[in-house]
């Protein structure tokens, strides 16, 4: 999720009273569905179903009588949604109506914020990946980072709308990050100014007589883009390509099945399975090599995530192009958005993503074929300080 949605309004204006009596109802209604439709005992053990709808209203109640301070009703309703479907994942998550109706602000490649993709993990707030040139990315966040604090704030305990709340605000007033990262012993401050992202997804260009593509996202244009400057490096004397997704937190699926054409001459290309087993929708590409079969090598890293998981995955698994760099992120499940009365809408987990393989990518990510880890001397991408894509150019140079 961008660190740019908006946060979940209180839109339940009923007092806590009125909410307790229509809750009782739901309650009564189903215990009389139960008793009339279902063959199993309502004194079955097995099914604590109303038990814990009892003891939710009688928390409710107490909440009214003897918290010490007054509680915003509509807020503790909201935790109670949100904590319910945190505790299935990361990804699934409640969307007020305001959230519901600005969701397509991701793919329309203009956003206001820091410019990092961010999920949970362990109760803290995990950055996917910095984007390319934005102030997160030029602040020195990098992918794996875990945010701690905001503000002086602390993230444990928060939910990630409650983080991203705290990370909006208007551009060009700045917000501290406090930040843990993996080897690192002491905490890492920063300081960073709130800027409008622009994305520019696509770029390119010849590095030694290679064509060097860069794919920072998968939006609307990103297929069309990434068509066109193919075309315009193209060139029959190049040695080879390289496709760099580092730092490419995902997007459309749509996209990542295009582009993934972009290289491969037909195949299977992802399936996504849900909570049926037997209910398998199978993506696959038609014929639209554009590079004619010449070399391919795809740079992952840790924060090269879903989308970029497919493309890499499914070319690696067609044996079409070979993988450098670092794992990638492991982000393989699908949401659905499921519209609620409110206007509101729900971003839940229906199923997963499977490579050509049968491999699941989450929770597990893609492996490279072979492992190049960053330098850790002020490397950035497509720069001198670049080993992985210096790495890349030498094996297509020698090809």
């Amino acid at each position: 999720m961008r660190a740019n949605l908006q946060m979940r309004n209180n839109y339940y204006k009923s007092p806590l009273s009125q909410i307790l009596n229509n809750f009782f109802k739901l309650v009564i209604g189903v215990f009389l569905f139960v008793i009339i439709f279902s063959n199993q005992s309502f004194s079955n053990p097995n099914n604590k179903l109303y038990e814990k709808l009892d003891i939710f209203s009688d928390v409710l109640e107490t909440l009214k009588k003897e918290y010490v301070d007054d509680v915003d009703q509509a807020e503790i309703i909201d935790s109670a949604i949100n904590g319910m479907l945190q505790s299935l994942d990361p990804y699934s998550a409640y969307m007020s109506p305001d959230s519901f109706k600005n969701m397509n602000a991701d793919t329309k490649g203009e956003f206001g914020g820091l410019g990092i993709e961010i999920t949970m993990e362990a109760g803290l707030v995990k950055v996917i990946t910095p984007i390319e040139g934005t102030p997160a990315d030029k602040a020195g966040i990098q992918a794996g980072d875990y945010i701690v604090k905001i503000n002086d704030k602390q993230v444990k305990g928060m939910t990630l709308l409650d983080s991203v709340k705290l990370m909006r605000g208007k551009v060009g007033t700045k917000i501290n990050l406090t930040i843990r990262r993996v080897d690192v012993d002491d905490e890492l401050k920063f300081t960073i100014t709130r800027a409008i992202i622009k994305i520019r997804e696509v770029s390119a260009e010849v590095k030694n007589n290679v064509g060097y593509l860069r794919l920072r996202a998968f939006n609307e244009k990103s297929h069309n883009q990434l068509t066109k400057k193919i075309i315009e490096i193209s060139n029959k004397n190049l040695n080879g390509y390289i496709l760099d997704l580092r730092n490419n937190p995902g997007g459309l699926l749509s996209q990542a099945i295009k582009i993934t054409e972009t290289f491969l001459d037909g195949g299977e290309v992802v399936s996504t399975r849900g909570r049926d087993k037997n209910d398998i929708k199978i993506f696959s590409a038609k014929k639209g090599d554009l590079i004619n079969k010449k070399p391919l090598i795809i740079l992952i890293n840790k924060g090269s995530a879903s989308a970029s998981e497919i493309v890499s995955g499914a070319l690696k698994d067609h044996k079409r192009a070979i993988l450098l760099g670092e794992k990638s992120f492991g982000k393989g499940s699908v949401q659905s958005i499921i519209p609620l009365k409110n206007k509101g809408g729900l971003r839940l987990t229906t199923a997963k993503y499977y490579l050509p393989s049968g491999e699941s990518i989450h929770e597990k990510g893609v492996e490279p074929d072979i492992t190049v880890k960053a330098s850790k001397d002020d490397f950035k991408i497509n720069t001198k300080t670049d080993n992985q894509l210096e790495y890349a150019i030498n094996l297509l140079k020698k090809s």
